[in-house]
């Protein structure tokens, strides 16, 4: 399809860029004190793209710009998440005290932006744009993560994750550039017909870079050994950031290695029906190391944690752990079980942040100190956090439950080579249960009883109870969900 005929299909972008265009122009005229409403133009912009997305949804699955990005069902589905968790980060950051000494215009801008790449993240079939589009999440993501900038702390976040995010490009970077080196292309397609034509005295290069692009994926989900950047980071940057960078890249990352290994590194069989597919290259298993070792790591590490907020990036690593334990099964169910995981995921993960902005507006602190006696003296905030945890720990009745319960049916389902991986995720949801469960303890167990009794600011409460609502929910009944991504589950391939 040529550039000008795509354009009727890349309406979404469109609105969006759009959208950013108008918050730029907008603040010009607005003073400090009223650049909240810089918020609505985004998130009234943000809710046109989510309707111009819905409606391109029974367009057949297509390239546009000369076969650099693809519109299916899936990417859709990427995207409305993206967009459902960038409007709760929106209203998040209206409440959020951290940012009151701040211009908020830039702010919302720089998220608008950072939305058009994940976008892009979600629906790139060319490794040229693959790499932009992580480029302009990477780039926006720094600032974010150093808006703070009277903030020693943010600050300190902003520089470290520019050194591991420019470390982790340059080396995804070259092992792209070997891909292209071996093949001669830069389109998916091309370079999965090139690979499966080699000989196996290709495959000692195809494996080095293999792990170099891995690199710079891991890095996007907050992998282990690229997960370095993740703590430090998250403690740092604003709170309302720390959250959405804890679901909306990686739910874009998850994406994007989706669509790259199955189209890519194996037959791509598993994309087109039900049959297993096939790969003579090694990541599956390579993979299935670095999750077992990334939520290991992430658990680990997060009971030793004397921060709420850190405890949760480790928290984050952990769950990015037991998301990829579905990734070495070359099937559509291992899709299936991942897509569901996610869109579960961003409810429960941002009500806990969203627990912690309210406490530390109140606060001022993110220790666990500052949550002593909380379930008393904010019955309905320690209530809340106590599904979320239960949620994040994938207890029954709660959406973390079906995540993980998908999860593990499809290793289970995979045969007896996976068996190990359930048991190993097994394992961690019961080490899991002691930091999740330590936040109820000391919520309901420690501190003094108060006869008075405070509740949030109504928009806070209101934000809470609505990622509350599908927690819960979902966990007793998911088959609309489960449906909505069965119908997703249609990507664009070579034969179409």
């Amino acid at each position: 399809m040529t550039n000008l005929q795509s354009l009727e299909f890349f309406i979404p972008e469109i609105i969006l860029v759009i959208t950013i265009l108008a918050c730029l122009i907008t603040d010009l005229f607005l003073k400090k004190s009223k650049t909240d409403l810089i918020g609505w133009v985004l998130g009234i912009g943000l809710i046109i793209v989510g309707l111009s997305v819905y409606n391109l949804s029974s367009v057949p699955p297509t390239t546009l710009f000369s076969d650099m990005i693809v519109i299916d069902p899936f990417s859709s589905y990427m995207k409305i998440i993206i967009i459902i968790s960038t409007l709760l980060i929106i209203v998040a950051s209206w409440a959020n005290g951290e940012l009151s000494k701040y211009r908020k215009g830039e702010y919302f801008t720089l998220i608008g932006i950072m939305v058009v790449g994940l976008f892009l993240m979600t629906s790139s079939i060319d490794i040229i744009m693959l790499y932009v589009s992580i480029e302009v999440v990477s780039i926006m993501s720094f600032v974010l993560a150093g808006y703070l900038k009277l903030n020693t702390r943010s600050n300190e976040a902003g520089l470290k994750y520019v050194i591991y995010g420019a470390f982790s490009s340059g080396v995804m970077l070259f092992g792209l550039s070997l891909v292209f080196g071996l093949t001669g292309s830069t389109n998916y397609f091309v370079i999965q017909e090139a690979i499966s034509s080699m000989d196996s005295s290709a495959n000692p290069a195809l494996i080095m870079a293999l792990l170099m692009i891995f690199a710079g994926f891991g890095y996007k989900i907050s992998s282990v050994p690229f997960h370095f950047w993740t703590p430090d980071v998250y403690e740092g940057a604003p709170t309302t950031i720390t959250a959405y960078l804890s679901v909306a890249p990686k739910a874009a990352g998850f994406a994007m290695i989706i669509r790259f290994f199955h189209q890519v590194f194996s037959d791509s069989i598993a994309l087109s029906g039900n049959t297993v597919g096939y790969t003579d290259l090694p990541w599956p298993e390579i993979i299935g190391i670095l999750a077992v070792v990334t939520m290991t790591l992430g658990n680990l590490v997060a009971i030793q944690q004397e921060s709420i907020k850190r405890m949760l990036a480790y928290s984050s690593i952990a769950h990015a752990g037991y998301m990829m334990l579905a990734l070495p099964v070359l099937s559509i169910d291992a899709v299936e079980s991942i897509m569901i995981y996610l869109f579960v995921y961003i409810f429960m993960n941002l009500g806990a942040f969203f627990i912690v902005i309210i406490v530390k507006n109140k606060t001022g602190g993110e220790t666990f100190a500052e949550y002593d006696g909380l379930g008393w003296k904010m019955p309905i905030v320690g209530a809340l956090m106590t599904l979320f945890m239960l949620s994040l720990t994938g207890l029954p009745p709660t959406a973390g439950f079906v995540g993980k319960l998908y999860i593990f049916k499809t290793l289970v389902g995979a045969g007896s080579d996976f068996l190990w991986l359930v048991i190993a995720g097994g394992i961690n949801s019961v080490i899991s249960l002691y930091y999740y469960f330590h936040v109820v303890k000391v919520m309901f167990l420690s501190g003094k009883r108060s006869d008075k009794l405070s509740y949030p600011p109504s928009l806070m409460l209101g934000l809470i109870i609505f990622t509350a609502v599908p927690s819960l929910a979902l966990g007793l009944y998911w088959n609309p969900l489960a449906k909505w991504v069965k119908e997703s589950l249609v990507f664009y391939s070579q034969a179409m």
